[in-house]
């Protein structure tokens, strides 16, 4: 069979230009069908973020040889793609177990777990894989990625450093270091590694996050709530909640508890705003840096457009609560003290927005957040309008709004923490 075509798409999907291989691999299609040509295809259009397409043709090249593991492995990028984990982690075992010597196939294994947050699992699929291909950068860069996700910053160190070495214009390997660097609290020299991987490849985002993380990171409280995050980060998904739970329980019992007990006010009122101070900091430490970064002139080119526009939703939270705090002090009406607070904490969710990923998970905090807006606007609204020519409907809704504000601002909250790890399928 003659298979120029296929050549010349290959070659062309190696140098990035997608849409030029798909069409020399359509023409090789038109001369006879081929399980490589199919899956070589269905990688190309799942570049061009063409899924369903992309499938058709990696299922395909299963059909067309189910024995050969290269369908498999086709169809589990473009799996991992769509975010369907599961599916990519099912079809890239099947692979393994047609070519258990395919190094190339324990890279995809690594990058399901270690998207899935399952640690020890990606560093065990990246140590099998470098098993058999010991300098295979891929392999590598997973390797060190989960140790520094497992707290093992030595290891993790030792790794990158033998992958630098081995290849010390790697933009991908470069970053990890910057991140590496991150994690181990020295944002300067982080930036150092950020900066050359965006010099050798300008479009890596996760270099361009690192940098903006590291520009913010030169602030001693950035710096301090950076540590937390990313500790926060290293744990499973359940620890986290447990914990804020845990730290929400705990701070109700010692509310509670200096009610109840006069004696240990002093004490206890303290660490009840140490906490509050805490939990809005570490809501807004992300937005609100990124909006102090804004009004840099170097760092507002770091930021990207979610990042821009989640800063301007920031800034507006925070300048109608300015507003409001202005009409307290002024008028001493005591619904601008409530629209004060109610808009402070309306921040929080707000500020997660830009947080959550695209699609519905976004949709969904963006109207969240646009209802309780509303409802504290009813609020201000009562606050204007003199009592006398309020309805008296209106009159009641309000005063039941300021009661209930507070546990729909907290429901609102739990609802952000479920939404910022939601990804959609695609």
């Amino acid at each position: 069979m003659n298979d120029v075509h296929f050549h010349r798409g290959s070659l062309l999907y190696q140098q990035g230009r997608y849409a030029e291989a798909i069409g020399e691999l359509q023409l090789q299609l038109a001369v006879g069908e081929s399980f490589l040509t199919h899956g070589l295809l269905a990688l190309c259009l799942a570049h061009l973020e063409k899924f369903p397409e992309a499938t058709e043709h990696a299922q395909q090249s299963i059909h067309l040889a189910p024995d050969e593991s290269f369908g498999h492995y086709t169809l589990a990028q473009i799996m991992l793609l769509r975010n369907r984990l599961a599916e990519a982690q099912a079809a890239i075992e099947e692979a393994i177990r047609l070519a258990p010597y395919d190094a190339d196939h324990f890279a995809i294994l690594g990058s399901v777990h270690l998207r899935a947050s399952r640690w020890k699992a990606a560093l065990e699929a990246a140590n099998q894989g470098l098993q058999i291909d010991p300098e295979h950068q891929v392999l590598t860069n997973l390797r060190a990625q989960a140790l520094v996700k497992l707290g093992d910053r030595a290891a993790a160190a030792a790794t990158i450093g033998e992958a630098l070495a081995r290849r010390p214009d790697d933009p991908y390997t470069h970053a990890n270091q910057g991140w590496a660097l991150l994690h181990q609290g020295d944002p300067f020299k982080a930036m150092e590694h950020f900066r050359e991987a965006l010099r050798l490849n300008p479009e890596l985002e996760w270099a361009r996050l690192g940098i903006v993380e590291a520009l913010k990171a030169r602030n001693p409280i950035y710096r301090w709530m950076l540590a937390y995050f990313l500790w926060m980060a290293r744990l499973p998904s359940q620890v986290r909640v447990g914990l804020m739970l845990g730290a929400f329980v705990g701070n109700q019992v010692i509310g509670n508890l200096a009610t109840q007990v006069p004696l240990l006010a002093p004490i206890l009122w303290p660490l009840l705003f140490a906490y509050f101070g805490f939990v809005l900091m570490s809501w807004l430490a992300y937005p609100l840096f990124n909006l102090l970064l804004r009004l840099d002139k170097f760092g507002r080119h770091a930021l990207s457009t979610d990042q821009r526009r989640g800063a301007n939703v920031l800034a507006a939270c925070l300048a109608a609560t300015l507003g409001c705090l202005v009409w307290f002090v002024a008028t001493g009406n005591g619904v601008a003290l409530y629209g004060t607070i109610f808009l402070a904490i309306l921040a929080l969710p707000a500020s997660a927005i830009y947080i959550c990923t695209a699609g519905w998970p976004r949709r969904t905090m963006t109207a969240i957040t646009l209802v309780l807006l509303a409802l504290v606007l009813v609020v201000l609204i009562a606050g204007i309008i003199p009592e006398a020519r309020q309805p008296k409907q209106f009159t009641l809704t309000a005063v039941q709004l300021i009661k209930n504000m507070p546990y729909l601002l907290l429901g609102a909250q739990f609802a952000a923490i479920y939404l910022m790890g939601a990804v959609p399928k695609k």
